[in-house]
């Protein structure tokens, strides 16, 4: 594999938490940043395969970066899925 699975992992950050520019303010990075630490249900099924292909990728890729943090971000949904589920009160 290229260097692309790379750059395509970098995008999908940058949509979470808008990067630096002339049109994205410091507030607007910290509202973006604070939104995705928000807790949000998520079916233990959506997990799970989620685990599985990033299992697969830090298997097959050929990139030590995206095998690397495939493998890493897998080890956070496994031990996300092993966490008592969260309550509102």
């Amino acid at each position: 594999m290229s260097a692309e699975p790379s750059r395509v992992l970098g995008r999908g950050v940058a949509q979470l938490i808008p990067q630096p520019s002339a049109a994205v303010s410091p507030a607007d990075q910290a509202a973006a940043a604070l939104a995705a630490l928000q807790t949000r249900p998520v079916h233990v099924g959506v997990l799970q395969a989620a685990a599985l292909l990033l299992e697969e990728t830090a298997r097959a890729s050929e990139d030590e970066t995206v095998r690397s943090t495939a493998a890493a971000t897998a080890g956070l949904l496994r031990a996300a899925m092993e966490q008592p589920a969260a309550t509102d009160t």
